[in-house]
Order: structure tokens, then C-alpha cells, then sequence
């Protein structure tokens, strides 16, 4: 199977707390990797390493093949020039948990945005492929609204609709669904459940259990920068390991 994402020996330190330390992990193409874990364990901050929204202190990450935010010459890794970062990060959709939408702008507007700015497609060509989106995520009747008149499900699904406009190789989810209420946490999973039946490659970061056992192909568990296990999903959430794991899945479920 293709590697999509090969992340080696990646370490990270905000001064003296070291939130990752040693970081190795393989996410194939069309496949889901799901990560657990406390607050504090590195999980969020792994993710922004893999657009490079932080940069990785020591260690690599690959995606599709390509060193993300550097360039190698000879034994020596040099950073990539902003603009040349930016392209790399068209091709890695991220979701945030807070939505981050552009209040100022209609969910047409936000969905197309990218395209037109990043990628310079035609605007004519951007709008009909954000309409389709839209229709993807059961909000083909709110192009015209603004985020401040949607609901949290409904602006977090803009936002999918709004990463995968820029058709992204690789889907990175942080938290998606911790800001809203059970229901609307629904409308969210029931998209990022479709995209994981189309073979879309994702790293969905979350602490839904009953929903990583139901769409991970790869389950980790990290607790302190480390990852402590990882495997199918029926392993490490029906059987796990270790006792760190044990641990924390009988508070959680």
C-alpha cells in the first residue's frame, strides 16, 4: 500500500515542556488513523507538524512523498520560503475544531476563497465546485448565508466542504466535533463517515470512541509526546495492551 504520510523521529518542545518526543507513524492512502489520548499528550500539536503550522524541532515528515516545510541538500535540511509552504498546504485540507470560517464572507464566499486565491482557478469553475460541496454536506440552500446565521454542525460542515475544495490529498481533523452538542456533533460525523467510505485519506484527531471503532482502519494512543499503542481499531479499543491505554479508555467509555 502507498504511503501517504511517513512521520519519523519527529520531536517538539515549547521552551522547556517537550510536547513531542519521537514520533514515528505511517498513515496510508485511503485510510483513516484515528488518535486518542489526554489533554496534553501531543495529539493536536502532532497534527499541526504535519502542514507544518509548527515546525517539527528535530525529525521529518513526509507527505505524498515530499519532505513537508523543507528541502533536503545533501545531510542538510533547509526551510521552504512561505509561498512555497502555503502550496504544500493546498494539498493537506485541515478542520479545526473552532470552524474558522471568514464571518465576513457568505459560505459560498468561504468555500471559494481558496481556490480562486491558492490554486487561481476561475472564479465561474471555483463556484460550481463549491455548490456541489455544499450539496455534499447537506447545505446546498445556505451559499448565501453568513456563519453567524448557521448552526455550530452547520459551519463545521462548511468547513469540510471548504478543505476539501482545494481537493486535498490528506484531511487532518482536530477535534472536529468538541465545540457542539451531541446532535450537531451527528451532522459532522455523518460527513467525515462519507468521506472515509469514498477512500479519502485522513488523520482525524477526536475523542468520539464509539466513532474511531467505527471509522478508523489504525487507532493510536498517545499519552505524554509518545505514542503508547497503535493497531486496528478492535485491538486497542477492545483489547488493549497497555495499561496507559486501559487507563484512559475506562474513564472515557
Amino acid at each position: 500500500m502507498t504511503v501517504m504520510v511517513d512521520i519519523r523521529s519527529v520531536h517538539k518542545s515549547f521552551g522547556s515542556l517537550e510536547v513531542l518526543r519521537g514520533i514515528d507513524l505511517q498513515v496510508h492512502a485511503g485510510e483513516v488513523t484515528v488518535v486518542l489520548g489526554p489533554s496534553g499528550s501531543g495529539k493536536s500539536t502532532l497534527l499541526r507538524t504535519v502542514n507544518h503550522l509548527e515546525k517539527a524541532d528535530r525529525g521529518e515528515i513526509r507527505v505524498d512523498g515530499s519532505l513537508v516545510g523543507y528541502r533536503r541538500a545533501g545531510d542538510k535540511l533547509y526551510e521552504l520560503p512561505e509561498r512555497q509552504v502555503l502550496r504544500q498546504r493546498t494539498r493537506i485540507g485541515f478542520v479545526f475544531q473552532n470552524f474558522h470560517l471568514f464571518p465576513h464572507l457568505t459560505v459560498l464566499d468561504n468555500v471559494v476563497e481558496a481556490p480562486v486565491s491558492a490554486l487561481k482557478r476561475p472564479r465561474r469553475e471555483a463556484e460550481a465546485s463549491a455548490r456541489r460541496l455544499l450539496a455534499r454536506v447537506g447545505l446546498a440552500d445556505k451559499a448565501g448565508a453568513y456563519p453567524r446565521q448557521l448552526s455550530g454542525g452547520q459551519q463545521q460542515r462548511v468547513a469540510i466542504a471548504r478543505a476539501l475544495a482545494l481537493e486535498p490529498r490528506l484531511l487532518l481533523f482536530d477535534e472536529p466535533t468538541s465545540a457542539l452538542d451531541p446532535e450537531l456533533a451527528g451532522e459532522v460525523l455523518d460527513v467525515v463517515r462519507d468521506l472515509a467510505d469514498r477512500g479519502t485519506t485522513m488523520i482525524v484527531v477526536t475523542h468520539e470512541i464509539g466513532f474511531a471503532r467505527e471509522i478508523a482502519d489504525t487507532v493510536v494512543f498517545m499519552a505524554d509526546g509518545r505514542i503508547v499503542e497503535q493497531g486496528p481499531p478492535q485491538e486497542v479499543l477492545g483489547a488493549p495492551r497497555e495499561e496507559r491505554t486501559r487507563a484512559f479508555l475506562s474513564k472515557v467509555l
